[in-house]
């Protein structure tokens, strides 16, 4: 039998292959193609347009970072918006916040989110049915535009990089919209791309969100299969400074959410320490928060 791969297209000059046990889904959606396959490495893995999202094996180390950090870091948040994300694993984590009232989340493909819950249930467990999450098939950006003035304590933009579908998810009218959503403390968090790779994605998005909030940076996480070292995730704040928080303050917060034994990737001192950026990151960045 002659071995199956499936090959990882994001980059021209520099990929990632893994061998295939088993395809699930094959499909072309209104907005992207999907695919879920077996893999004989990393679990089931769930791919758009031919780049990695997330893999059964190490999809814990983002879905993590990109939700414990805002939602430790606010401190209180009690409304949180969710753009994207299909695999469901980003509102399953926010909802283990129980001083979390209401999690609304907006995704624009429901292929990927019916894919999801048929092939990949463990990521999300059991977030789909939860009385506090509401779940939209429908556009973020719209969403945004319309939501009431300071309505979310937390945003989470979880998308694809800024082409195709996600490419609108990076403009200055998105960000504008969110700042005004978001309450006095608020911030907002998303994936800005592995620098290494796509430094221009960090800078763009920082440039463009430091019209709009008085505290721009990022902080970091390893993903093994987001390949090129360190993913950032972009961090905007209305009220202090995301920078400096201390671990005690991060570990009682951790201590009375009941989470902190129950993480694989996140800890307050991973916390507080990923956004102590190496230079080759940090100088993507507006300096006054680095």
């Amino acid at each position: 039998m002659t071995d199956q791969w499936i090959e990882e297209t994001l980059y021209d000059n520099w990929g990632q292959r893994f061998r295939v046990t088993k395809e699930l889904a094959r499909t072309k959606s209104p907005f992207q193609d999907i695919v879920v396959f077996e893999s004989d490495s990393h679990g089931r893995v769930l791919m758009l347009d031919g780049v990695v999202q997330i893999t059964e094996r190490d999809e814990f180390v983002y879905q993590e970072m990109l939700t414990h950090v805002p939602l430790f870091t606010h401190g209180a948040p009690r409304n949180v918006l969710i753009i994207g994300a299909g695999d469901g694993g980003v509102l399953r984590r926010v909802l283990e916040h129980p001083g979390v009232e209401k999690a609304v989340m907006v995704e624009i493909d429901g292929a990927v989110i019916e894919l999801s819950k048929q092939h990949l249930p463990a990521i999300a467990g059991d977030a789909w049915t939860n009385p506090r999450a509401e779940v939209i098939v429908g556009d973020g950006i719209d969403y945004v535009a319309k939501a009431a003035d300071a309505s979310f304590d937390v945003i989470i933009v979880d998308s694809t990089d800024p082409i195709g579908v996600g490419e609108v998810l990076f403009t200055d009218s998105f960000y504008q919209h969110c700042a005004r959503i978001l309450t006095s403390e608020g911030l907002i968090v998303n994936q800005c791309g592995v620098p290494f790779m796509q430094a221009d994605e960090l800078r763009e998005t920082s440039e463009r969100r430091a019209k709009f909030f008085p505290h721009v940076s990022a902080y970091v996480a390893a993903v093994p299969t987001y390949v090129g070292g360190f993913m950032t995730l972009g961090i905007a704040a209305k009220g202090k400074s995301p920078v400096g928080q201390d671990v005690q303050a991060v570990r009682a917060r951790a201590q009375q959410a009941g989470i902190l034994e129950n993480t694989q990737y996140w800890t307050p001192e991973i916390h507080v320490g990923s956004f102590n950026l190496p230079p080759y990151i940090a100088k993507h960045l507006p300096t006054a928060d680095v």
